[in-house]
């Protein structure tokens, strides 16, 4: 089982190392982690998702909400929410093979992000899955290199905001 958090924390140096330590340090797995400013520059978001049996998904939660510089701590597993990750995939393209890599390209509304004679570099953004289709399309080509950013999220039909200083 997976579970997805949404946290807010103070933007300060070391915030992000001491909720990734937390949950390393107590075994859990962390499936992807990312982090990035808010609407407000003081606060940052992260999003965490974690894999588990739901016992010891619970108490991931419960530690993070345990550190000081956290504000608020949303469970976004079972919630309607919105959620993206986005991925750059380098994909050997040469004359032979383009034609084919750009036909993936648009059929998925991937975005070509950098060319050469021998690789395209391609954009994919939307759900985990569109990225998981996107990757799993271009690798019969040869997939040179990818970074992921990971799964960020939102609650979708309300207010996104934190209530002032509560968990």
């Amino acid at each position: 089982m997976k579970k997805i958090l949404s946290i807010l924390v103070r933007n300060r140096p070391g915030v992000l190392s001491h909720v990734a330590g937390l949950v390393t340090r107590r075994g859990y797995n962390v499936e992807s982690i990312a982090a990035g400013p808010t609407e407000n520059p003081a606060v940052t978001r992260i999003t965490l998702v974690v894999s588990g049996d739901e016992p010891v998904l619970e108490q991931v939660a419960k530690q993070v909400r345990k550190l000081v510089d956290v504000f608020h701590v949303q469970d976004l597993t079972n919630d309607e929410a919105v959620s993206g990750e986005l991925a750059l995939i380098t994909v050997k393209a040469d004359a032979g093979e383009r034609g084919q890599v750009l036909n993936i390209v648009s059929l998925l509304s991937l975005s070509v992000t950098d060319v050469s004679d021998e690789y395209l570099t391609v954009m994919a953004a939307g759900t985990s899955l569109t990225v998981d289709m996107a990757v799993t399309s271009l690798k019969a080509h040869g997939i040179l290199a990818m970074a992921r950013t990971g799964v960020v999220a939102l609650p979708r039909r309300r207010d996104p905001r934190v209530p002032n200083g509560k968990k």
